[in-house]
């Protein structure tokens, strides 16, 4: 029976999306910049030569607005588009419930762009039900920033430094060591519950550890605490059918560990790719394998680091063929992303933009299948592949398969 496996590149968009205005993020492009960083910076263009025989060069072009300076290669062999966001914001759970096949049409809540993040009633709330005298942070900020920032006044008098961002996000930074990692656990778990009629889609805890600026280092200890989804997902009605579902990374916290029948935390590219690989030799029949690669976006998206996160779409590329490898002859490989991250555009936060739609099996032939108006359409195919009750969402391109 069939397998998939779902990679997503987090924050990897290829193009800015119809109503990019809305966002004010219109000319970003992630995948398009990156690679004009590379052809004026590095004097070469980047190298993608797997995902491009599989169609993702194509599909930018299609998407952007003009072609842009990268190691091109004809696709040949995989199904390949690109995807509108319907969802309102461009989120991670956004993202991901959506490509399951629930996209989020209400509005988030979300906290002040000035001044003080978080309304004084609610500090109030969380110092008496956690037993603190107070936070640090209460403010927009980059992750990395506010440890170097507060990170010594944190260890100094306890108080967790407490951040948002433009994302529906209560973000909680501590030193695993003088904070405690299972106590930085209960404190945003204890936010998480104050946090529900304000409608804020995550608490995130992210741990660090170091004693100064110079060495202050988040680790892979993170944490994120979402809502659950509006309806049922594509995860939900497999498992509910008798399938599998396998979470690589931070997938089972995104979809607040609902429809997740196993869940395996890994740091780092290689580190989840190398448990992709060991599920898709072990798991069983009927089975979708879930990863989602937040480096790609934490480290270097988020960071505005164009030339690691070019580098390390590169070293993705180069371990493309192991994951081809490990696959049966009728096992299903998407890639996709959640959103944009360009780490060219000002600020620091997602780019709403275009997500590829890559689909590859051993035997397909290259298919081109255009612009998709929803990422649910990837739901939507999955849904049709594990022979599951039709999505509400989005249109399946299951038959450009060939299965």
């Amino acid at each position: 029976m069939a397998r998939a496996i779902v990679l997503v590149i987090d924050g990897f968009g290829i193009g800015h999306a119809p109503d990019a205005a809305d966002f004010g993020d219109v000319s970003a492009n992630t995948f398009a910049n990156l690679a004009r960083y590379f052809y004026e910076h590095e004097q070469r263009e980047l190298k993608v030569t797997n995902l491009a025989k599989m169609g993702l060069v194509a599909a930018a072009f299609q998407a952007g607005d003009s072609r842009f300076p990268v190691q091109a290669q004809e696709p040949e062999q995989g199904v390949y588009g690109y995807a509108a966001e319907l969802s309102t914001g461009k989120d991670t759970p956004s993202g991901h419930w959506e490509m399951m096949g629930v996209p989020v049409l209400f509005d988030w809540g979300y906290f002040p762009k000035h001044g003080n993040a978080f309304p004084a009633d609610l500090i109030t709330k969380i110092n008496q039900a956690t037993g603190y005298n107070g936070i640090l942070g209460d403010c927009h900020a980059s992750g990395t920033d506010i440890i170097n920032k507060l990170g010594q006044e944190h260890i100094k008098t306890g108080l967790p430094i407490c951040y948002t961002s433009a994302d529906s996000v209560f973000q909680v930074a501590a030193h695993e060591q003088h904070f405690g990692l299972e106590n930085l656990y209960r404190y945003c778990e204890t936010v998480r519950e104050l946090l529900e009629e304000m409608n804020i889609g995550r608490v995130i805890a992210r741990p660090f550890i170091g004693e100064s600026p110079a060495d202050f280092t988040r680790t892979g200890n993170r944490r994120d605490y979402s809502i659950l989804p509006p309806a049922a997902t594509v995860l939900d009605k497999l498992t509910q059918a008798g399938g599998h579902v396998i979470s690589v990374g931070k997938i089972a916290d995104i979809y607040a560990h609902q429809g997740i029948s196993e869940k395996t935390k890994a740091t780092g590219i290689d580190a989840l790719l190398d448990a992709t690989i060991s599920h898709i030799n072990s798991a069983q029949d009927n089975s979708l394998i879930f990863t989602n690669l937040v480096n790609f976006d934490q480290d270097y998206g988020h960071r505005r680091d164009p030339l690691g996160f070019g580098l390390a779409l590169e070293h993705f590329d180069q371990r493309l063929p192991e994951v081809i490898a490990a696959m049966r002859e009728d096992d299903v490989l998407f890639l996709t992303a959640d959103h944009g991250c360009d780490p060219t555009w000002h600020g620091t936060d997602h780019t709403r933009e275009y997500v590829p739609v890559l689909a590859f099996h051993k035997q397909v032939r290259s298919v081109n299948i255009g612009e998709r108006s929803s990422f649910a359409d990837i739901g939507q195919t999955i849904a049709e592949l594990f022979k599951l009750e039709k999505m509400p969402y989005g249109t399946s391109f299951f038959k450009a398969l060939n299965l």
